[in-house]
C-alpha cells in the first residue's frame, strides 16, 4: 500500500462514501429572499446550500410561474457554485409534474437536487422518484440528486425503506407539519425551543430519521428553528441537532441563521489540529496501527478523524498546510 494513499481510499474500501453536503440547506421562495440568497452564498462561498422553493413559496395559481423564475434562477450566473436545489410540490399534487417537468427541462443541467416533500410512504418516494427520473431522462438532463422530507407518520414508519433507497442523498425533518399531523396531541411549544428537543414523540422521530440516514450513509438534515433573531438560541440549537442527535446539515430559514449554524456544526480548531497530526502520521505508517499522544489507533478511530477534517474542510475552518496538501489539494489556490 503505498504510503500516500488518501484517507478515502485507505479507510473505506472500494466503495467510499458520498462526498458529505453543505452544512446548511438555506430555504427560500419569495423572490427578493432568493437574490439575496444568491448574494451571500457568492459571498460566503459553497459552505450552504440554496433550495429555493416552488411549494410552499408558489403563490396560489400562481405555482407555474414561480417554477420559471426558479429555474431562470438557478440557470443564471448567480448560481456561482452550482449548490442551487429546489422544493417541488409533493407527489400526488396538481403541480407536481408541472414543477418537475419545468424545473428538469429547463434548469436539469444545473440544479444540485430536488427535494421531495411530504411524501406518506416509502411507495411514494418510489412514484415521486419514478417520475422524476423519466423527466430527466425525456429531456436529456443527469439524474438530479434527490432529497426527501419525513413530515407524515407514513413517511416515519417507513424512514428505514426511504433511507435505502439508491436514487436519495438526504433525509430532512419536517417539525411544523409533523408537529400539526397529531392534530393538537402534541403542543405548540414542541415547534419551539426548547421544545422540540424536548417532546418524546419529536424526539423520537429525529432520532428516528437521523439513525435511518447514518445507516444507509446519507445525510440527515434537522429542522427549522423559526426564532431567527435569536443567534445564541439558534447556536444552542445546532450544536444539540450536531453533538446529540447526529445531524450533520440543518435548515436556515433566515440569512442570519447561516452563519450560526455553520460555526456550531463546525469542529474547534484543536479537534482540527488532532485530527491532522493523527491522520497525518497514520498515512506515513501507511495507515497501519500507531499509537498517538499515549493511545493507540487504527483505521477505526481514523475514520472518525477523517469525518472531523472533511466537516472543517465544508465548514471553511482553517487547515494545517501539510494537511490541506496531503488531503485536499483541489482546494489550495
Amino acid at each position: 500500500m503505498s504510503a500516500f494513499l488518501h484517507p478515502r481510499s485507505a479507510l473505506f474500501g472500494h466503495e467510499p462514501p458520498r462526498r458529505p453536503l453543505p452544512v446548511v440547506d438555506h430555504y427560500c421562495g419569495v423572490e427578493a429572499r432568493m437574490r439575496k440568497s444568491l448574494a451571500l452564498q457568492a459571498e460566503l462561498g459553497p459552505v450552504f446550500d440554496i433550495t429555493l422553493d416552488a411549494e410552499d413559496g408558489a403563490p396560489v395559481g400562481g405555482e407555474a410561474e414561480h417554477a420559471l423564475l426558479i429555474a431562470e434562477l438557478a440557470t443564471s450566473s448567480a448560481n456561482r457554485f452550482g449548490r442551487v436545489g429546489a422544493r417541488v410540490h409533493p407527489w400526488g399534487h396538481a403541480a407536481f409534474e408541472a414543477d418537475v417537468d419545468t424545473l428538469v427541462a429547463r434548469a436539469g443541467q444545473r440544479l444540485a437536487y430536488l427535494m421531495i416533500p411530504k411524501p406518506e410512504s416509502a411507495d411514494d418516494v418510489e412514484r415521486a422518484v419514478a417520475a422524476i427520473d423519466a423527466a430527466c431522462e425525456r429531456h436529456g438532463a443527469p439524474s438530479l440528486p434527490l432529497q426527501v422530507l419525513i413530515e407524515t407518520h407514513g413517511a416515519l414508519r417507513d424512514v428505514f425503506r426511504i433511507a435505502a433507497h439508491p436514487r436519495i442523498e438526504s433525509l430532512s425533518f419536517g417539525l411544523m407539519d409533523f408537529v400539526s399531523a397529531h392534530g393538537g396531541a402534541i403542543p405548540k411549544t414542541a415547534m419551539e425551543l426548547p421544545g422540540q428537543f424536548e417532546h418524546p414523540l419529536v424526539v423520537r422521530a429525529k432520532l428516528e430519521i437521523a439513525a435511518a440516514a447514518h445507516a444507509f450513509g446519507k445525510t440527515p438534515s434537522h429542522c427549522v428553528v423559526t426564532e431567527f433573531r435569536d443567534a445564541e438560541r439558534l447556536a444552542a440549537a445546532a450544536r444539540r441537532a450536531a453533538c446529540e442527535f447526529g445531524y450533520t446539515r440543518m435548515w436556515s430559514i433566515h440569512p442570519d441563521q447561516i452563519r450560526p449554524i455553520v460555526d456550531a456544526f463546525a469542529p474547534a480548531a484543536h479537534e482540527v489540529d488532532e485530527a491532522a497530526q493523527l491522520l497525518l502520521a497514520a498515512q506515513a505508517a501507511q495507515w497501519a496501527p500507531i499509537s498517538f499522544q499515549d493511545r493507540l489507533h487504527d483505521r477505526a478511530s481514523y475514520r472518525y478523524f477523517w469525518t472531523v477534517l472533511e466537516r472543517a474542510e465544508r465548514t471553511g475552518r482553517s487547515l494545517p498546510d501539510a494537511a490541506r496538501s496531503a488531503f485536499f489539494p483541489a482546494s489550495i489556490g
